[in-house]
């Protein structure tokens, strides 16, 4: 583990690589669950998280037709900024999001979508008071709590994150979206042991996906376990999605030695 005072420099170059991915896993049920099933939104062959440039473009282009139809839609118009997202195109989803967010103001699923739309935009304060207002006390919603926690996490607040991330286990016990995420806070602070043991602990409960599994994967292979993280990373997929978080794998693996000199560097700082 990490010495407390040894987290900066490590934290802020990680959290571009892996911290809106948590973002992502802790609001996919805002994404992937309710309105979102409606025969109204274009299908998909496969999960976006597997589709390669082309594929996102051509899904983006389909989807946004049906946005231009209709953009008061929350349910399509949502989903259209999922995959300009996943297509790098964070501005435009931002603005997509955005005209949602103004023609369902209160409406709580909108506006934790909106608030992941700017924290993917780097617009962190703007993205934590979205969540926020999407919360009511009396009615407290696990998965804002969890998305409130991944943007603290960003933010440099592990304890305020883990926090949120502990309430919403409260209000969901063994969700495998919030578990990934406190693994992940702990990932960010250099604990990969206890990162493991969450992110395990994720993999493991019904309903976990392939981006709590690449997660997993992730952290088994900072450690030096290649061969296992890979395993992990293509387990239960398709051929051609095993590939495709092979891929990822690997690409952020090909950082393991940018991992070690930073926490060297970071250690050298501090001395």
């Amino acid at each position: 583990m990490l010495k407390p005072g040894i987290r900066s420099n490590l934290s802020r170059r990680l959290l571009t690589a892996v911290c809106v991915a948590a973002i992502g896993v802790s609001l996919a049920g805002c994404a992937s669950k309710g309105r979102l099933t409606t025969g109204s939104i274009p299908s998909a062959n496969k999960p976006l998280e597997s589709m390669n440039a082309a594929e996102l473009h051509s899904a983006a282009e389909q989807v946004g037709r049906a946005y231009d139809r209709n953009p008061k839609d929350a349910a399509i118009g949502m989903h259209y900024a999922s995959v300009l997202t996943m297509g790098g195109r964070s501005t435009q989803a931002l603005a997509v999001m955005q005209q949602v967010a103004i023609h369902n103001p209160t409406d709580r699923t909108v506006l934790a979508a909106y608030g992941k739309a700017l924290a993917g935009d780097g617009q962190l304060d703007k993205a934590l008071d979205a969540i926020r207002r999407a919360q009511t006390p009396d009615r407290p919603d696990w998965q804002l709590l969890s998305a409130e926690g991944a943007i603290l996490d960003q933010m440099g607040d592990p304890a305020g994150a883990r926090d949120r991330y502990r309430k919403a286990l409260d209000l969901k016990p063994n969700e495998p979206s919030v578990l990934s995420n406190l693994g992940m806070s702990y990932l960010l602070q250099g604990d990969l042991r206890t990162a493991e043991t969450y992110m395990a602990s994720a993999s493991r409960q019904p309903g976990a996906d392939s981006r709590v599994r690449q997660n997993l994967a992730l952290v088994v292979g900072l450690q030096g376990r290649f061969a296992e993280a890979e395993k992990i990373a293509s387990a239960e997929l398709s051929p051609e999605q095993a590939q495709a978080n092979v891929t990822y794998l690997r690409g952020m693996l090909s950082q393991q030695n940018a991992w070690n000199k930073l926490k060297d560097d970071d250690r050298n700082n501090t001395n």
